[in-house]
């Protein structure tokens, strides 16, 4: 099941929605870039048990990362996502490995270090992958209360 969710730093706290359409890129980064917020605005965003990805607009720009770029031989999503981030599109015997601007996070207290260790991780499903993000940023309680309801 695909599960998202928005969050945004406002008047020194998160604000955290959840994302109707999971499959619709474009809509998500035009939320994203519409957030009023001086931190910029952040998606996390699950697909099935296979991949995360992460987006985040700063003003007009926006950067974004997946978990796994070799999900683009088997997902549309996953391939548009690659196509999108100008990745070299996997090969049938490449390793897994995260894609895009693993440090997008960097500056809120999350390196890419901590993101690559963090995609590597396969005792992890993508949504508890984005779990430890939410904690690691400050708004775990509220991800998991979202992602719960599903």
């Amino acid at each position: 099941m695909d599960f998202g969710v928005i969050a945004w730093h406002e008047d020194d706290r998160w604000n955290v929605a959840k994302i109707q359409d999971c499959l619709d890129l474009e809509a998500i980064m035009a939320r994203l870039k519409s957030q009023p917020t001086n931190g910029g605005a952040i998606a996390l965003i699950s697909y099935d048990e296979d991949f995360f990805v992460v987006i985040r607009a700063l003003g007009s720009h926006i950067r974004m990362m997946i978990s796994d770029a070799t999900y683009a031989l088997d997902s549309d999503l996953a391939a548009e996502i690659v196509e999108i981030l100008d990745l070299d599109f996997p090969e049938e015997d490449d390793d897994s490995e995260p894609g895009g601007s693993i440090d997008l996070l960097a500056d809120l207290g999350m390196s890419a270090m901590e993101m690559e260790t963090l995609c590597e991780d396969l005792d992890l499903f993508p949504d508890e992958q984005l779990d430890a993000i939410a904690s690691r940023l400050g708004f775990g309680d509220i991800y998991r209360n979202l992602a719960d309801r599903e």
